[in-house]
């Protein structure tokens, strides 16, 4: 395995992993380095750095992270965002494959990217149901800036740094497990 298809995989799997916090912003950030030439995306996938992608992936992210910071209509939209987490995460990370087997990027594409996406996705999820629960959602507007910090964290170090993504990324995941725990008094 080559150096430059083991980044393209911590790359793609930090994104996918980032469509778990907010669907948007990492298909932004993508778009962006594909526009300014960043990083590299599939061939296939070039259009994701036109200038109309840009646009309409803009627009979604912020009409998403402000839709997150309305109490109760948060919960609905984690009740959609965890499969379209993982379509998401599934394409980002089948974007960042350079020229490797189909079957292969598929395969990591569906497993690694959907997988961490819909996983994280159910997990924010599960934290926001919580705070609503137990703060009858004002606490939520706490959870929603936290995720959408993270999602834009991810991202970011995604592009410019993937080893130090994956590290952020694995201690973000590390608080928010302790913070659970911390709170179901286990």
């Amino acid at each position: 395995m080559s150096v430059e298809l083991l980044i393209s995989i911590v790359l793609g799997f930090s994104l996918a992993a980032a469509a778990g916090f907010r669907v948007f912003i990492p298909l932004l950030v993508l778009s962006l380095s594909a526009h300014f030439r960043w990083f590299p995306v599939n061939e296939s996938w070039e259009w994701v750095g036109s200038t109309a992608a840009l646009w309409l992936l803009g627009v979604a992210a912020v009409v998403e992270i402000f839709a997150y910071f309305i109490p109760y209509v948060d919960n609905v939209l984690d009740t959609i965002a965890v499969p379209l987490a993982g379509v998401a995460g599934s394409l980002l990370m089948l974007a960042t494959m350079g020229d490797v087997n189909p079957a292969f990027a598929w395969a990591l594409a569906i497993i690694a990217g959907g997988g961490a996406a819909a996983a994280i996705s159910g997990t924010t999820g599960a934290t926001r149901l919580t705070s609503t629960a137990t703060t009858g959602g004002v606490g939520n507007p706490i959870v929603a800036t936290a995720e959408t910090g993270a999602a834009t964290a991810v991202s970011v170090a995604s592009i410019f740094s993937p080893i130090i993504a994956l590290i952020v990324l694995l201690l973000f995941i590390g608080g928010v497990w302790k913070l659970i725990k911390k709170i179901r008094g286990v």
